[in-house]
C-alpha cells in the first residue's frame, strides 16, 4: 500500500505546484493588462516553470480534458440554426482556404528543408497545422522521419500561435482592442443560478459524448463530441445556459497549463539550430496566415479577427477560447478549424503516406541508378588498370 500512496502524494503535490505557478502567471497578467490573459498567462508560467520544476510538477490530461468539454460546450452554443446556414454558404471558401493553407505549408517544409538540410517528410510533417498528436503518431510510423524534429515544430507552432494571435487580434492592425473584448466580457456576464436546472442534462450528455467519442477514436472527441451535443440538443428547443465567466476562466487556465509543459527544451539537441528553424517555419506560416486572412475578408463578410481565428494553423479549441473572449464570430471560427480538423484527421494521413511512398520509391530509382552507372563504369576501370597492371612487367623485363 505505501509505495503507491507515495506517487499519489508526489502527483498531488506536482497538481498544487501548476496551479499556484499557472495562477500568478494569469494574475500577473490581468495586472499587465494582457490579452486573454487565463490562457496565455498560464500558458507562459506552466512552460517556464515545468522546465525549472522537473519532476516536481504535473498537469493530468484528464484536467486538460475536462477543460475540452467546457469549451466544446461553448462551441456548441454558439451552433445555431442560423449559424450553421451562414456556416453552409462559406463552404467552398472553407474548403479554397484549407487548400491554400496547406498548399502554404508543403511550400514552408520545402524550403526550410533546404535550409536545414531536413528530409522533405520531417520537415513536412513538423509544417502540417492544427494536428499535433496526428503528426507525431505519422511521425512515428513513418521510417526516415525524426519524431524529435517534428514534435519540436508542432509544439512550437501552437505556442507561437496561441501567444501571436491575441496579440495581434488586439493591435490597431485588427481593430480589436482591450477595452472593447473587457466590454463586452462585461456585457455577457451570467451568474451561477443560470446554469440550474438545464445544465444537469447537458453536464452529463456532454460528458458521455466526450466519453464514447474517444472510445470510437473520434477526433478531438472531448471538444467536438460536447460540442456535437449541445448543438444538437439545443435545436430540439431545450435551452442551452451560458457559462459563467468564473468557469470559462479555469477551463483556459486547465488548457494554457497543459499546452505549456509541451515543450521541453532539455530534450532537443542541437537547440540553437533545431529551435531556431522551427520558430522560422512557424513565423513564416503565421504570415501566410496573415495574407489569406486578408484575402478572406475581401471575398467574405467577415471580421478580420474572426478571419484570422478561423485560418490560424492552431488548435481548434485554443481558437475556440480566443474567439470566445473577444466576442468574435464562434461559429464561423467553428466552421473553418473543425474541416480542417476533419481534413487532417481522415485525410492527412493516407495522403502524407502516399506521397512518402512515391518519394521513398524515386528516391530508390535514382539510388539504383546511380549504382547502375558506377558499376558499368567499375569495369572499364579494372580493365584498363589490368592492360597496364599486365603491360607493367613486360616493360620490365624489356627494361632489364
Amino acid at each position: 500500500m505505501k509505495p503507491s500512496k507515495t506517487p499519489r502524494k508526489g502527483l498531488w503535490q506536482g497538481i498544487l505546484a501548476a496551479l499556484l505557478i499557472s495562477l500568478a502567471g494569469a494574475l500577473i497578467f490581468l495586472a499587465l493588462g494582457l490579452p486573454v490573459p487565463w490562457l496565455l498567462g498560464p500558458m507562459l508560467a506552466s512552460l517556464i516553470g515545468s522546465n525549472l520544476l522537473r519532476g516536481r510538477y504535473a498537469w493530468p490530461a484528464k484536467i486538460r480534458n475536462g477543460a475540452m468539454i467546457v469549451i466544446g460546450y461553448t462551441i456548441g452554443l454558439a451552433l445555431t440554426g442560423e449559424a450553421l446556414r451562414r456556416m453552409g454558404a462559406q463552404i467552398p471558401y472553407i474548403v479554397l482556404m484549407t487548400f491554400l493553407l496547406l498548399l502554404l505549408c508543403a511550400g514552408i517544409a520545402f524550403v526550410i528543408g533546404r535550409l536545414s538540410g531536413t528530409d522533405f517528410k520531417t520537415s513536412l510533417l513538423g509544417s502540417v497545422p492544427g494536428g499535433l498528436s496526428q503528426m507525431v503518431i505519422i511521425a512515428e510510423e513513418t521510417k526516415g522521419a525524426d519524431l524529435t524534429i517534428v514534435t519540436v515544430n508542432q509544439v512550437l507552432r501552437l505556442l507561437l500561435i496561441i501567444v501571436a494571435i491575441p496579440l495581434l487580434i488586439y493591435s490597431p492592425l485588427f481593430g480589436q482592442h482591450s477595452a472593447e473584448a473587457a466590454q463586452a466580457a462585461v456585457q455577457t456576464k451570467v451568474p451561477w443560478s443560470g446554469l440550474f436546472p438545464n445544465i444537469l442534462v447537458y453536464a452529463p450528455l456532454c460528458v458521455l459524448l466526450a466519453l464514447l467519442g474517444k472510445k470510437v477514436r473520434f477526433p478531438t472527441a472531448f471538444l467536438l463530441g460536447p460540442a456535437f451535443g449541445t448543438a444538437l440538443l439545443q435545436a430540439t428547443g431545450f435551452h442551452a445556459p451560458a457559462l459563467p465567466a468564473g468557469l470559462i476562466a479555469a477551463a483556459q487556465l486547465a488548457m494554457g497549463t497543459y499546452v505549456g509543459m509541451l515543450l521541453k527544451p532539455a530534450q532537443i539537441q542541437n537547440k540553437v539550430r533545431t529551435l531556431s528553424l522551427a520558430l522560422l517555419s512557424s513565423i513564416l506560416l503565421l504570415i501566410g496566415s496573415i495574407l489569406l486572412t486578408v484575402l478572406l475578408t475581401r471575398v467574405q463578410p467577415v471580421t478580420s479577427a474572426t478571419a484570422l481565428l478561423s485560418l490560424a494553423p492552431g488548435g481548434m479549441d485554443q481558437m475556440g477560447v480566443i474567439a470566445h473572449s473577444i466576442g468574435a464570430e464562434l461559429s464561423t471560427v467553428t466552421g473553418y478549424q473543425l474541416f480542417r480538423t476533419f481534413f487532417i484527421f481522415f485525410a492527412i494521413p493516407p495522403l502524407l503516406r502516399l506521397l512518402f511512398r512515391y518519394t521513398d520509391k524515386r528516391a530508390g530509382a535514382d539510388t539504383a541508378a546511380r549504382r547502375t552507372d558506377t558499376a558499368a563504369a567499375r569495369p572499364v576501370g579494372r580493365a584498363g588498370s589490368g592492360r597496364l597492371t599486365g603491360s607493367e612487367p613486360k616493360q620490365a623485363g624489356k627494361r632489364e
